[in-house]
């Protein structure tokens, strides 16, 4: 049963919640990653891809440079796989026409306004517990490592792919999260750091990976 829901936008999200919640069954664990879709981070990350059950920490080095289009393939793989994907609080609203060019079902992508903080939070372990949701994207303005270990408790509980949005100065603090990664915008492409990778260590050499950026506008 859902808790009491601190300040989400509007009530309708509450009972669209709710009704994922419900609809989903727990079961096996299909996987215990998802493919990155790009390949030399694939071989780089432990079991090949982003861990399922499980929290991982993208930190840019400054917005728009790729963070976003980094998951994008994995979450066209969680809509094929009939489950959905959440974006909570996002910053900026990708282009519609872009992301069903990306592969995307936009039927199966769940866009949720909150008010503050404390609502993204809620909402974001709310979501990593239903078994519907196959991947959670959260842009909480503030998060300290109590926060980050219970989403990465309710990620454990639902299996889906949780993908925290955090400021490059959060790479300072410690953190229970599975899997952290470090961006920054190179003419390379985008740099990759693998500060943390459960199962794995930290990687001296950075990655490197080349992303489509899906037209957007910012956010109402």
């Amino acid at each position: 049963m859902l808790r009491a829901a601190p300040n989400l936008a509007n009530q309708e999200t509450l009972v669209r919640i709710r009704e994922l919640c419900q609809r989903g069954q727990s079961g096996e664990r299909t996987a215990a990653v998802i493919a990155t879709g790009h390949a030399g981070l694939d071989a780089a990350l432990p079991g090949g891809g982003w861990p399922c059950g499980a929290i991982t920490e993208l930190m840019p080095g400054s917005t728009g440079i790729g963070e976003l289009s980094l998951v994008l393939p994995a979450l066209a793989a969680v809509a094929r796989a009939g489950k959905y994907h959440a974006w909570i609080a996002p910053p900026h609203l990708p282009c519609p026409q872009a992301l069903a060019q990306r592969g995307l079902a936009l039927d199966h992508l769940l866009l949720i306004h909150t008010a503050d903080t404390a609502a993204t939070l809620w909402a974001a372990e709310q979501l990593l517990r239903c078994a519907s949701v196959g991947a959670v994207l959260a842009w909480p303005a503030a998060l300290d490592e109590r926060r980050v270990r219970r989403l990465q408790l309710a990620a454990e509980a639902g299996g889906g792919c949780g993908f925290i949005y955090r400021p490059a100065s959060a790479a300072a603090v410690s953190s229970p999260a599975a899997l952290r990664l470090r961006l920054a915008n190179t003419a390379q492409g985008l740099r990759i750091d693998i500060q943390k990778s459960r199962g794995g260590s930290a990687r001296e050499a950075p990655i490197y990976a080349v992303v489509v950026h899906p037209a957007s506008q910012a956010a109402a």
